[in-house]
Order: C-alpha cells, then structure tokens, then sequence
C-alpha cells in the first residue's frame, strides 16, 4: 500500500495513530517523523475547466 495513502488516512482521522503504524510496518513512535515529513503532504489537486460540448 501506498505510504501517502496511509498516512492521509490517519491525517483525515479514518485510523488511529496504532493502526497507521501497524499498516506501514513500523513502531508508534516512528509515525510522527512521517507525519510530519513534507514528502507525505497532502497535494492540493487543481481542478481543470471541462470543455463544454454543445
């Protein structure tokens, strides 16, 4: 599973602290480093203009 995933599931609170660690394979302690590490923000996504057909 896709670390950025994971810890986006823990930022948005749909798990705990334990179980973000738990899926990444690492120790509770750990987690905050990647937490807090710029690499795993979360991308705002721009929204793109739809042609409009018609």
């Amino acid at each position: 599973m896709d670390k950025r995933k994971v810890i986006l599931a823990y930022r948005r609170g749909f798990i705990t602290m334990q179980e973000c660690a738990q899926i990444l394979g690492i120790d509770s302690a750990a987690i905050l480093g990647f937490v807090n590490d710029p690499q795993f923000a979360e991308v705002s996504r721009k929204r793109t203009k739809q042609p409009v057909n018609g």
